[in-house]
């Protein structure tokens, strides 16, 4: 088969013109002609600077003009008209010395326009030089919107990038003017891009490119480009799509069209492996637009931190970018997250200014919703455990008879009116909600350098200890509320199997504990702080059911009987002394 299918195998395809490539090629390779730091991704080369007959007017001084409002500063040049710098107010990188920047540094502008030109070459915008509508090198947008215009001649027609500006939002609009957009693009028309991603702004860079993508919608179906497995993926989208973004941890960057759009290129590349302190991942995300006409094309671009209510307020289904697992659990844990945990958690800050008191408190409120399913399965399994000796009892009886051993089994359930899956249903049922908190807690923005107690920083680590090695899975360092939720745990177990005589059981009491210690060490204090409080409830809660349970269910059956057929005695006695006692009399 495989000598057959290689002999009848087709001839390859010939080479495409550069007309017919993907414009996401060009969009990454055309970096390098404008920033030499930055790796090549491609084979499209870009215009070359000097190239006056087809961009007139081009300058040599590159000027800048920065926009302030009240949540960012963000700087544009005139070299590309792009944007250069988008710093957030409110926002700062780990080491809490500077603020948070969206664009990448290095890439020569974030912004840019791709075209091919009709005699087949590809250009990117940020080899032009513009010319802006204004002299000033500041613009003030914090008490009211304000525009920038940059515009440039190419080929016989011209093009022009008008930015907008609102105070109180994030949000960036920008619309391309095209003039007589046949002299010097083909019909196939651009694309928008946004080069670089989003910088990584915490310190465990792991676990933030875990979080980290390029991202599009079309169809209804959010797709991504990740660089957890692959050094480079690249996608390719054909049709209508809403919106491109590009994300990390906590922040993202989205562009959504109010025109129609033909495609999208999603490309990303990793420098460095993921155990490397220069860890970087660089994407590109394009939005493909067919040829202008005689409007201006109007974008708008969310340049900042994902918020749940910024996102939603778009109604184009933002914050499905955030990941919340695998298909099979994001069906019930992504709609806990948005309509249940994101409501809670704001209205209980609103209330309480701790977040670590916050989570004190949803964890103590998850406790209580469900209290009747918990009480149900500890219930269950104290009586499945009361039940143990018969269980060894008949086992040994019928050793050689399964069958017998079942029937006797089934018999002793029915006479106790115990369910042996009353103690499983009940917990499995609570793992969507555990699970939904798993995702939720660690990408909650609201927890970022927040602190509590001597936890510095809820969304990291709370570490207490510096160890002067690292071992596997680990760390280097011990973590406080991990070290207080392992205890807790062993309590809870120990709680939990106080009638239990197995030395597996006892060992399983401390040994996966410690499992969980290892494990959780990493993760963020917050998920831990909430663990701890959710162990120390559920034993206090555990140890109360456990005097409910504390007799046999046959006994307590057997007491309830006696005490009826007294009450039926005592009554029939009451009567014969009554009639007893008038008949003396008379």
């Amino acid at each position: 088969m495989v000598v057959w299918l290689t002999w009848l195998a087709p001839e390859p395809a010939p080479v495409q013109s550069p007309q017919s490539l993907s414009d996401s090629t060009g969009v990454v390779s055309s970096q390098e002609m404008v920033e030499e730091a930055a790796p090549a991704v491609g084979t499209i080369s870009a215009l070359a600077l000097d190239d006056t007959t087809f961009v007139r007017g081009q300058n040599v001084t590159e000027k800048f003009i920065q926009v302030d409002t009240d949540l960012y500063s963000a700087v544009f040049s005139n070299k590309g008209g792009t944007l250069v710098s988008f710093k957030l107010k409110e926002y700062h990188n780990f080491e809490k010395t500077s603020a948070v920047n969206m664009v990448d540094t290095t890439k020569g502008g974030s912004i840019a326009v791709m075209f091919t030109s009709p005699s087949n070459r590809n250009y990117d915008s940020r080899a032009f030089f513009f010319t802006s509508d204004t002299q000033s090198e500041s613009i003030d947008a914090s008490t009211g919107p304000q525009t920038l215009t940059y515009s440039v001649g190419v080929g016989e027609g011209s093009m022009s990038l008008q930015y907008s500006f609102t105070p109180g939002s994030y949000e960036v609009g920008i619309s391309v003017l095209h003039n007589n957009s046949g002299s010097f693009e083909t019909q196939d028309g651009y694309q928008l891009t946004w080069i670089g991603g989003v910088p990584f702004t915490e310190g465990n860079h792991k676990d933030e490119g875990i979080k980290a993508g390029a991202f599009a919608r079309s169809g209804g179906e959010v797709e991504s480009v990740s660089l957890i497995k692959e050094p480079r993926q690249e996608l390719s989208l054909n049709g209508s799509v809403d919106w491109i973004a590009v994300k990390n941890k906590y922040f993202a960057v989205a562009i959504m069209a109010d025109v129609p759009t033909r495609g999208s290129e999603l490309v990303g590349e990793r420098v460095g492996d993921v155990t490397d302190s220069y860890l970087r991942h660089d994407y590109t995300a394009s939005l493909e637009v067919a040829a202008p006409g005689v409007d201006p094309d109007i974008f708008r671009m969310y340049i900042g931190p994902i918020i749940y209510t910024n996102f939603s307020a778009y109604d184009r289904n933002l914050y499905d970018m955030v990941d919340y697992g695998w298909d099979f659990f994001e069906v019930v844990t992504r709609p806990l997250a948005k309509f249940v945990f994101i409501p809670a958690f704001t209205y209980m800050h609103d209330v309480i200014p701790s977040y670590g008191l916050v989570i004190i408190l949803l964890a103590l409120l998850i406790k209580v919703v469900l209290h009747p399913l918990t009480r149900s399965s500890f219930k269950s399994m104290g009586k499945m455990r009361e039940l143990q000796p018969r269980m060894e009892a008949i086992k040994e009886k019928f050793a050689d008879n399964p069958q017998k051993q079942q029937e006797a089994m089934m018999k002793m359930y029915k006479e106790t009116g115990v369910n042996p899956l009353g103690g499983c249903l009940p917990m499995l049922l609570q793992y969507p909600i555990i699970i939904a908190l798993w995702q939720f807690l660690p990408q909650a923005i609201e927890l970022r350098q927040e602190g509590f107690l001597w936890a510095a920083d809820l969304s990291a680590p709370d570490i207490i200890l510096h160890l002067p090695f690292s071992i596997p899975l680990f760390g280097n360092f011990v973590a406080g509320f991990t070290l207080l939720m392992g205890i807790s745990m062993v309590f809870q177990m120990k709680v939990s199997m106080t009638s239990q005589n197995n030395l597996q059981a006892k060992i399983f009491t401390y040994v996966f504990p410690v499992m969980i210690f290892v494990i959780f060490n990493q993760l963020a204090a917050g998920l831990n702080l909430y663990y701890l409080c959710y162990n120390v409830l559920t034993a206090v809660q555990q140890k109360y059911v456990n005097k409910q349970i504390h007799e046999h269910p046959e006994e307590l059956k057997a007491k309830k009987e006696e005490a009826k057929k007294g009450k039926a005695a005592g009554k029939i006695t009451g009567k014969i002394t009554g009639k007893a006692s008038r008949f003396s009399k008379k």
